[in-house]
């Protein structure tokens, strides 16, 4: 079984390939053909260590996530969050490879985003406007350089000084990134990407800007105010863990019969003149998905 380390499993999941395997795998998974049971929470004892195990299974691939979250390492030369991600094939239950799983997890979830804009996105996409400047930020910034290399981003920090650290760090891409200014004309998009417990975004919204909330994946998180989120067409990549995880949504007291699948705007566009809030808490599938970008696919 081949293992790829972190960069080998950038290398292996270009994002171009891997928005169209999530496409695929968004569609299955809402028809019942990718089973992604809960992902399972295993504290150590007495320890601050959490052992999380989130499967995926499909009638070609078996995928298993299996990370470490070590927040004593916080500050040190070791990384909080480790693990790996191994793939199995369904038939035969030959082990065929494992990736890094917190790179899978970065570029996966950054391309969820980039197939929101895809799907959602009113018009040309030439102005966008990202909050956060970690590693999420990052692999955003990667998934922006590589399927829109010809935007303007401009990105938010917790500072002016802290986005403009964040967009020097960037200069290797092939991005026009830089720090937001006073009277920022409109965006096209925009991107919240923190793990906040403050609003960060909030007003009237825009039918012509699109509004993306990926942090706020617990309860007590927020990112978008409720005036965007009651106000909006609201779509939720994983319809079964939202409810559970997305921050913006349970504060807002949304009614959950209104919200609607990604996978809805795959065949259906969204309703003309509405403004659209999608909200990202991610699941096991969109692993599987990164692993079908290296597996073969099954024969028809």
């Amino acid at each position: 079984m081949k293992h790829y380390s972190a960069s080998q499993t950038c290398e292996a999941l270009p994002f171009p390939d891997l928005v169209e395997a999530l496409a695929r795998t968004v569609q299955a998974y809402a028809d019942g053909a990718v089973i992604c049971p809960e992902r399972s929470i295993t504290p150590a004892p007495h320890s601050s260590t959490l052992l999380l195990n989130m499967p995926s299974v499909s009638q070609d691939l078996l995928v298993t996530k299996l990370l470490t979250l070590c927040p004593d390492n916080a500050g040190t030369s070791r990384p909080t969050i480790q693990g790996q991600v191994t793939c199995a094939n369904t038939r035969t239950g030959e082990l065929l490879f494992s990736l890094d799983g917190p790179t899978v997890t970065m570029r996966r979830t950054s391309a969820v985003s980039l197939l929101g804009i895809r799907l959602l996105a009113r018009g040309p996409v030439r102005r966008v406007l990202m909050i956060g400047t970690g590693t999420q930020a990052r692999a955003h910034c990667e998934a922006f350089a590589a399927l829109h290399p010809h935007i303007t981003l401009v990105v938010r920090g917790r500072s002016p000084e802290a986005a403009a650290a964040f967009c020097q760090q960037q200069a290797d891409l092939p991005l026009a990134i830089r720090p937001e200014q006073p009277d920022e004309p409109p965006f096209d998009v925009v991107l919240t990407v923190t793990s906040s417990r403050e609003i960060l975004y909030d007003g009237p919204p825009d039918p012509a800007c699109l509004v993306i909330g990926v942090g706020a994946f617990q309860p007590d998180m927020i990112e978008v105010g409720p005036t965007i989120v009651r106000n909006s067409v609201v779509y939720v990549d994983d319809p079964i863990g939202a409810p559970g995880e997305a921050g913006d949504l349970i504060q807002a007291g949304i009614d959950w019969k209104t919200v609607l699948p990604l996978a809805a705007a795959l065949h259906t566009p969204p309703p003309a003149g509405r403004p659209v809030f999608f909200k990202s808490v991610g699941c096991a599938a969109w692993d599987l998905a990164a692993c079908r970008v290296l597996a073969p696919r099954p024969a028809p």
